[in-house]
């Protein structure tokens, strides 16, 4: 239990619940003992009766007393059920409020890992984590720990209790608890095993549902819904499999659990009958042992469930704890922060690849950019150009250069400064399950207000204005997941208006006007170098056109700055850039 062992500091969080809790479950279990020995006073003096031959006088009195220890034995069963409904109230909220910081832990682990760990990792398997692996978690802290402990206490008092009546007949009676316990000993790891694997299938499940879900417009494009259900049917198998293994470890577990609990029985009613002969013990002794014994039932049958319980939430918290350790690639410098004085940025001799094994991204660049200056970025696909805005925003850290912002190198400034100075709309633009109008405020940071006028004009800016005057709700359609519901075009031109809602220094559009007509283009590109005049534009395109206006032009080819220079310059140069814009000016001839 060495990984469960990590949940202390959130359970001492909440350690009155948990104190509360025991109180809760000894009390419940010193009125559940209390009952037996109320029936073995009660039999005791039946036998009495009996063997004296009394009158209708003492008849009389039994009855009067039996009516007592009637009323004694439901008064305690009151009791027991009034603590038991606390300890519940106590013991399972406490699991409640731990499974919701452990949930929120997560969650906020989730947002300070960089991108290198989204691309590494499946989004089932993540979500497996936070959803399954806590919920597998809160089953330990919950019922295995109530059950538990409820067994643990149980067993203290009815064993001491036990040994205070008659010692010899108690060893006879917990004669078989070393094979229990043996028992316990051996499924318990067999149920690590199996729970292990089959955690690790389900996430494979989830992974593939997810990615059916998101996908599934491909998937019925291609016809591939028959080989999707297959894949997904194939590992459902898989995991049912598992889960069959597991049930065979639990088949086997609970018969020998009544098993030995019978065989106790059987042993006090045979032990216990020669000792009434002796007359060591009374025959109430013999009954409230049964009593006893038939008490612990539940609770040694229970171990089996709590072992299963546990060593699934091991396995889990296993996988919560390496998810938790996974440090992000990029961190924040311990320096104070600030805000550099001046917007100017620029690569020094920069190369990126993205994993050790992949082709340079970008290969020893270097350029600057003044701060106001209108800047494009062409290049042929895979030419680097994508990943200059990714380094820009400290998506990932440069293998070697650097970047600076206004002379600083941006490792030295910190990350929530350096993308609070930068609008950035990337080439697929995500749309949240929401309003248009959440969608644009998205940008806005910290909930800060915005007019009615600034937004209609912000709208007008992004080319919109007729797409949302012909929704039924305007701006307060709901969006399908990911923007579905919109085409490519209207969904860059939202994102377009998400970033302008933002006053930043710096904007960068990456391919972002590549779904709309030529018409809405240069209506886009004439805003922009009115409204960000002043303002540093970093226009990543691949349509030669779209940078004609622009200050300056850098030309990519392999990962590397291959031109430089204005419009005029580059096409009287007659180099790639020249040659692009032939290739541009023949495609749109065609069109």
């Amino acid at each position: 239990m060495k990984h469960l062992l990590t949940l202390n500091s959130l359970i001492l969080k909440y350690k009155d619940k948990l104190l509360l809790g025991i109180l809760f479950i000894t009390l419940s279990n010193i009125f559940r003992i209390l009952q037996p020995q109320l029936i073995r006073d009660a039999l005791d003096e039946i036998v009495e009766f009996i063997k004296n031959k009394p009158g209708q006088q003492s008849a009389d009195e039994l009855t009067k007393d039996l009516m007592y220890f009637g009323i004694l034995v439901l008064g305690c069963a009151m009791l027991m059920g009034i603590f038991m409904y606390f300890m519940r109230q106590t013991i399972i909220v406490m699991s409640r409020l731990v499974e919701y910081d452990l949930r929120k832990k997560i969650f906020n682990h989730y947002l300070i890992l960089d991108s290198s760990f989204y691309k590494n990792n499946k989004t089932g398997d993540i979500m497996s984590r936070i959803s399954e692996d806590v919920n597998k978690v809160r089953m330990y802290l919950g019922p295995a720990f109530l059950y538990g402990f409820n067994l643990i206490t149980l067993f203290v008092i009815v064993i001491f209790t036990m040994f205070q009546v008659n010692f010899w007949l108690s060893v006879y009676t917990l004669l078989p608890l070393p094979f229990l316990s043996f028992i316990i000993y051996r499924v318990s790891n067999l149920i690590h095993q199996r729970s292990a694997r089959i955690q690790a299938q389900l996430s494979t499940i989830t992974s593939i549902a997810q990615e059916g879900f998101s996908g599934i417009r491909i998937i019925k494009s291609f016809n591939r819904e028959k080989d999707w259900e297959n894949k997904f049917h194939g590992e459902s198998r898989k995991y049912s499999e598992l889960s069959m293994n597991l049930a065979k470890v639990d088949s086997m577990f609970f018969p020998s659990m009544f098993l030995l609990i019978g065989l106790s029985t059987l042993i006090t009613i045979y032990v216990g009958g020669l000792d009434v002969f002796k007359g060591t013990v009374t025959p109430g002794n013999i009954a409230e042992f049964v009593i006893y014994i038939n008490m612990l039932t539940w609770p040694v049958s229970a171990i089996g469930w709590c072992a299963s319980i546990i060593q699934q939430a091991e396995v889990s918290q296993k996988r919560i704890n390496e998810f938790l350790e996974t440090q992000p690639t990029l961190s924040n410098p311990e320096l104070p922060a600030r805000f550099p004085e001046s917007m100017d940025l620029a690569f020094h001799n920069l190369s990126f690849q993205y994993t050790p094994d992949s082709e340079p991204a970008l290969d020893r660049v270097d350029f600057e950019i003044k701060e106001g200056e209108h800047i494009a970025i062409v290049g042929r696909t895979g030419s680097g150009k994508s990943s200059v805005a990714e380094l820009m925003l400290r998506m990932y850290d440069p293998g070697e250069g650097s970047i600076t912002l206004g002379n600083i190198n941006i490792a030295n400034l910190d990350t929530s400064i350096l993308r609070s100075a930068i609008s950035y709309v990337p080439q697929d633009v995500f749309l949240f399950s929401d309003t248009i109008r959440a969608n644009i405020l998205f940008g806005k940071e910290g909930g800060a207000e915005i007019s009615e006028s600034e937004l209609d004009q912000i709208i007008q800016d992004s080319a919109l204005d007729q797409e949302i005057s012909k929704f039924p709700q305007g701006m307060d359609t709901i969006l399908g997941e990911r923007g579905i519901t919109l085409s490519g075009g209207q969904r860059q031109r939202v994102g377009i208006a998400r970033t302008l809602i933002r006053e930043t220094p710096i904007y960068i559009l990456d391919d972002s006007l590549s779904a709309v007509d030529a018409h809405t283009e240069e209506r886009i590109l004439a805003m922009l170098k009115n409204r960000l005049k002043g303002k540093t534009l970093i226009l990543i395109t691949h349509r030669i056109s779209q940078t004609r206006e622009m200050d300056r032009i850098l030309v990519f080819d392999h990962g590397r700055k291959a031109e430089e220079g204005d419009f005029s310059s580059l096409i009287e140069k007659k180099g790639l850039f020249y040659k692009m814009h032939m290739l541009d000016s023949a495609v749109k001839k065609v069109h």
